[in-house]
């Protein structure tokens, strides 16, 4: 599997798993593993590969700049969370905030993401969107 499918898979698959997670209450130890095992993933093959995103060629100014610093921050609240998960799954939370509160965050740091990909897409026209899917979907798009 290439590194572009796996960060595909491994991206959709923490989205459709922080969902469930926050749906279930944070109750299923089963989903919390899975979620927590894909987030470090995810977490891992951007620090031993480094970061797949980068600004485009249309995005400047403040944005531009803000760009690699707000991709790091991502990552590094997925694998806060994740490894908040996998200890609240095995029985042992972590001192500091609550799993569900580090979810919620993490679902309202995503929404934001989603939201500035899809003006990027639509407003600047890079293509922001076609980096993440899969080509099945790119004829949608």
């Amino acid at each position: 599997m290439s590194r572009r499918r796996a960060t595909i898979l491994l991206h959709w698959s923490a989205q459709v798993l922080l969902l469930l997670s926050l749906a279930s209450g944070l109750e299923n130890p089963v989903l919390a593993g899975l979620f927590g095992c894909t987030g470090i993933a995810l977490v891992a093959l951007a620090l031993v590969f480094g970061l797949m995103n980068g600004p485009g060629p249309k995005l400047e100014g403040a944005l531009r700049r803000a760009h690699p610093w707000l991709s790091r921050l991502m990552y590094a609240l997925l694998g806060w969370t994740s490894i908040s998960m996998l200890a609240l799954a095995f029985g042992r939370p972590l001192p500091g905030p609550e799993p569900r509160t580090l979810m919620i965050t993490l679902f309202a740091a995503a929404a934001l993401h989603g939201i500035f990909h899809l003006w990027r897409h639509t407003t600047l026209g890079d293509g922001a969107l076609r980096r993440i899917t899969p080509k099945s979907i790119h004829g949608m798009l």
